[in-house]
C-alpha cells in the first residue's frame, strides 16, 4: 500500500485545493513510501549503541576529583563568586544602593511587626532581618528577591511555639494564694525563643539535605491553586492574629485545628473592653498606610522609589505615643525594650526537637516554594536563570547557620522583593546593603524604637496582607476554566482556615495528588476519524469533517496505563467501539445450539453508521407467507441492542445480528499518543484484550506507542506473546495496514497472537 495524500505544488505559491477542509496554505506536502511497522522500522533503522556503565563505576566517576571539578562544586555552593569579580561597579552601584536602601527601610518595620507572629520578642525579627539576608547574598542564585521575615511563615512558626511554650506553664503565684497568680512574660518569652531556634535550626537541616540530594524539585507538589488558596488562608489567620493588638484587648493566642474560630471568640466577647487610644491610632496608620500603597501602585512609573509609608507609620507612631505618653496614661500596648548590640551564638536546646519534626518539614517546603517561585519569576523577567536545588541549599544553610544567633525561619517576601526590584536593584549587593540598615538600627539605635505601638505593627501587617485577599478573585476565574482546580483551591483555603496551616498543608497537598490519580483514573475518551484528503485523524465527537473508516474503530486514551486504570482503559475501548467480544462469544454458543432448528421466517438487515454505533430493521421475507406481517424494528447503537424480541427467535436473531456486526468491524487502532508510561498490569489488560478481539475476528493494533513505552513493554516481556509488527509509528500506517490486510481474500484478521 502506498500513501500518497496530496500531490506536491510546483511552488509554494501554487493555488489551494478547495476540496480539502484544511487547506488553508499553499505549502503542502507529496509522501510516497510503503507502510511501517514498528518491526520494519528498527530492521532499517539502528539504534544507538548505549554503553553500560556499573554502579561501582559511577561511583569512581564521581569521586574523582580535579581542578575543573572543584571549582564547579566551589563556584555551586557559593554562585556570589561567578559574579561579584565581574560586577560592573560604576553601572550597578548607584541602582544597588538605592534599592538597598529602600528595602531596608521596609524590611526593618516588617522584622518588628512578623515577630509577634512568630510569638517572640520584637528584636528577634530584627535578628532574622539581618543574618540571613547577609548569608543570601554569598550562597542565592537570584538577583532580586529579598530574602527575611515574612508572614505566611511568621504565622506558622507562631503556632508550633505557642503550641510548645503556651502561656499556662508560665502562670506563677504571688504571695502562696492561688487567687493571684501572674504571667512570667519573661520566662515565657525565653522558652518560646528557644522553641524557635531549634525550630529553625531542623527546618535548616532538612531543606540542606533536600539541597543535596537534589530534591529541589519538591515544590511542584504545590501547585498555583493549592498555594494561593492556602496563602488566603494564612492571609485570615494572621489577620484574625492581629486584632487584638488593632484593639487593644487581652487574650490567649490559640493553634491548630479552630484556633481561627476561637481566637474570634475571644476577642468578641472582649470587645467591650477595647482600648479606645489604642484602635483610634491601629486604625489612623491603617488608613495612612493603605493610601501610601495605593499611591505607590497608581504612580509605580512615575515615582523614583515607593513612598516608605511603613518607615514613616513607625516613625510617626512612636514619636505620638512617646510625646503623649500613651502607654503609661491609657495602657497603649508598645514594643518595649529591645537590646543594643548582637547576641553570642548559642547552641539551641535539642531537647525540644522531638515534637517539631513534622512542623519544620512543612515550614521548610512552604518556604522553599514561595521563594523558589518568586525568584523564577524575576529571573525570567531579566533574562537569567535560578537553580532550583542550590536555592534550596541556600535557604537551608540561611537557616541553620542564623539559628545559633536567635533568629526563626525566613524566606523571601513578595512586598520587599517588588520593592527591591522596583527600585532599580540589579545584584544581591541591594540586599546586603539592605541588612546593614538593620544592623545600624540592632547595634546603634535600637533604643529609639522601644515606644513603638504594637497596634501600628498591626496594621503594617494587615496592610501588606490586603494583595493576598485579592486572591478571593480566582474563585471566579477557576469556575470558568476549571472546575478541579477550583476544588483545589477551596479546599486548601477551608482546610488551612479550619485546621491550621500545618494540617490544612497537608490535607491539601493530599487532595491535590488525589485529583492527579482522578485524572488519569477518568481521562477523556474518544473515537478518531479521518479529515478527507489528509493524513490527520480528529475527534469525530467534535469535528464534523471528521468520518469514520469503515470497518474501523480508533480509540483514543489521553492517559497512560497502569495499575489504577487498566480496567477503565478496556471497558472505555469496548465502551466507545460498541463491540462487546465476550457478548459476541456468548451468543455465538448459543447460535450453535440453534443450529438445528428451523429456519427463521424473516431476514435480519443489518446498516453500518458510518460515524457511531448501527442501526438495523427486521423487514419481512419475501418468501413469507405473510408478506404484509412486519416484526418490531430494532435499534442498536454502541454495540447494544435496543427494542424487542419475543419467543425463541430473540436468542439466534442476537445471533446473526451480532455475527453480521461483528464482520463488519474488521479491526480497532490503539491510539497510544497519550501514554507516557505502563506498567505490567496495563500490560496484562492489553494482551488480554487483543486475544479477546482476536477470538471474534477482529485485529487490534497500537499507533503512535513512543519509544519509551516500547522499551518497558520489552522490559515486561509484552513481545513474547505479541507481535511487534502490530505497533505502528502513525495512525494512517495502521490505518492502511487494516484495509490492505481486510481486503486481501485469502488472509483473515489478523490475531498478533
Amino acid at each position: 500500500m502506498k500513501d500518497q495524500p496530496t500531490s506536491a505544488p510546483s511552488a509554494p505559491s501554487a493555488p489551494s485545493n478547495p476540496s480539502n477542509p484544511l487547506d488553508c496554505s499553499a505549502v503542502v506536502y507529496s509522501v510516497n513510501r510503503p507502510v511501517y511497522d514498528e518491526e520494519k522500522l528498527e530492521s532499517q533503522l539502528h539504534k544507538k549503541d548505549k554503553s553500560l556503565v556499573t554502579f561501582r563505576q559511577r561511583i569512581t566517576q564521581q569521586c574523582q576529583c580535579s581542578v575543573q571539578r572543584a571549582r564547579a562544586a566551589l563556584f555551586s555552593l557559593l554562585p556570589v563568586l561567578s559574579w561579584l569579580p565581574s560586577y560592573p561597579f560604576k553601572e550597578y552601584i548607584f541602582s544597588d544602593v538605592v534599592s538597598g536602601l529602600s528595602t531596608g527601610v521596609v524590611q526593618l518595620p516588617q522584622g518588628l511587626a512578623y515577630a509577634l507572629l512568630a510569638a517572640v520578642p520584637p528584636v528577634y525579627g530584627l535578628y532574622s532581618s539581618f543574618y540571613p539576608v547577609l548569608l543570601y547574598t554569598f550562597f542565592g542564585t537570584s538577583r532580586h528577591v529579598s530574602v527575611g521575615t515574612f508572614a505566611v511563615i511568621s504565622l506558622m512558626i507562631g503556632g508550633v511555639v505557642v503550641r510548645e511554650a503556651p502561656d499556662s506553664k508560665f502562670y506563677v503565684q504571688v504571695n502562696g494564694s492561688n487567687m493571684s497568680a501572674v504571667l512570667d512574660t519573661e520566662a515565657r518569652d525565653a522558652q518560646r525563643v528557644q522553641v524557635a531556634m531549634v525550630f529553625t535550626t531542623i527546618t535548616g537541616i532538612i531543606q540542606i539535605v533536600l539541597g543535596l540530594l537534589r530534591f529541589g524539585f519538591v515544590a511542584i507538589y504545590l501547585s498555583e491553586p493549592l498555594v494561593r488558596g492556602f496563602t488566603t488562608a494564612a492571609a485570615v489567620h494572621v489577620v484574625v492574629s492581629q486584632l487584638k493588638y488593632l484593639l487593644g484587648v487581652k487574650t490567649h493566642r490559640y493553634s491548630g485545628a479552630l484556633s481561627v474560630v476561637y481566637s474570634l471568640k475571644a476577642v468578641f466577647s472582649q470587645i467591650s473592653e477595647t482600648n479606645i487610644p489604642t484602635l483610634l491610632l491601629g486604625l489612623s496608620c491603617l488608613v495612612f498606610l493603605y493610601i501610601v500603597k495605593d499611591l505607590n501602585e497608581r504612580f509605580k512609573k512615575r515615582l523614583p522609589i515607593p513612598i516608605p509609608g511603613e518607615i514613616i507609620v513607625v516613625i510617626v507612631s512612636t514619636g505620638v505615643t512617646y510625646g503623649m505618653s500613651l502607654s503609661q496614661l491609657h495602657q497603649v500596648d508598645i514594643v518595649g525594650h529591645i537590646p543594643t548590640g548582637l547576641r553570642a551564638p548559642t547552641l539551641p536546646d535539642f531537647s525540644l526537637a522531638s515534637n517539631l519534626i513534622t512542623d519544620a518539614f512543612a515550614v521548610a517546603i512552604v518556604g522553599y516554594s514561595m521563594g523558589i517561585s518568586l525568584a523564577k519569576i524575576f529571573a525570567l523577567k531579566h533574562g537569567y536563570t535560578v537553580d532550583g536545588n542550590q536555592e534550596m541549599l541556600a535557604y537551608g544553610l540561611c537557616n541553620f547557620i542564623s539559628s545559633f544567633f536567635q533568629t526563626f525561619v525566613v524566606t523571601c517576601s513578595m512586598s520587599r522583593s517588588l520593592v527591591q526590584e522596583s527600585t532599580g536593584g540589579k545584584t544581591q549587593i541591594a540586599g546586603l546593603l539592605a541588612s546593614m540598615v538593620v544592623l545600624l538600627v540592632v547595634v546603634a539605635i535600637g533604643f529609639v524604637f522601644e515606644p513603638l505601638p504594637q497596634t501600628a505593627l498591626a496594621a503594617i501587617i494587615i496592610v501588606n496582607l490586603l494583595g493576598m485577599f485579592k486572591q478571593f478573585r480566582d474563585i471566579h476565574h477557576l469556575w470558568r476554566t476549571s472546575k478541579i482546580e477550583l476544588t483545589i483551591w477551596v479546599i486548601a483555603f477551608v482546610s488551612s482556615v479550619l485546621l491550621g496551616l500545618d494540617l490544612g498543608l497537608l490535607v491539601s497537598i493530599t487532595f491535590g495528588i488525589f485529583t492527579v490519580i482522578y485524572r488519569t483514573q477518568n481521562p477523556h475518551t474518544s473515537l478518531l476519524g479521518h479529515v478527507p484528503d489528509t493524513a490527520l485523524y480528529v475527534s469525530v465527537d467534535q469535528y464534523e469533517e471528521a468520518s469514520e473508516e469503515q470497518g474501523v474503530k480508533i480509540f483514543q486514551f489521553n492517559s497512560s496505563i497502569y495499575f489504577a486504570n487498566s480496567d477503565r482503559y478496556v471497558s472505555s475501548l469496548k465502551e466507545q467501539t460498541g463491540v462487546r467480544p465476550e457478548h459476541i462469544q456468548s451468543l455465538r454458543k448459543a447460535q450453535k445450539k440453534k443450529t438445528r432448528k428451523s429456519q427463521e421466517n424473516h431476514t435480519l438487515v443489518v446498516c453500518a453508521n458510518a460515524v457511531r454505533g448501527v442501526s438495523h430493521k427486521l423487514l419481512p421475507n419475501p418468501h413469507s407467507p405473510n408478506k404484509e406481517e412486519e416484526r418490531p424494528e430494532l435499534e442498536q447503537v454502541n454495540g447494544q441492542v435496543k427494542g424487542e424480541l419475543t419467543g425463541a427467535d430473540t436468542d439466534s436473531e442476537k445471533a446473526v445480528f451480532i455475527q453480521t456486526y461483528s464482520s463488519s468491524i474488521h479491526s480497532i487502532v490503539l491510539d497510544w499518543n497519550c501514554v507516557g508510561f505502563i506498567d505490567s498490569v496495563g500490560a496484562k489488560a492489553i494482551k488480554q484484550v487483543i486475544k479477546e478481539y482476536a477470538a471474534v475476528d477482529i485485529s487490534v493494533v497500537i499507533a503512535r506507542c513512543n519509544g519509551g513505552v516500547l522499551d518497558e513493554l520489552e522490559r515486561l516481556q509484552f513481545f513474547t506473546e505479541m507481535k511487534k509488527s502490530i505497533f505502528f509509528p502513525t495512525i494512517h500506517d495502521a490505518i492502511l495496514h487494516c484495509q490492505d490486510l481486510n481486503s486481501s481474500p485469502s488472509t483473515g484478521p489478523e490475531t498478533c497472537v
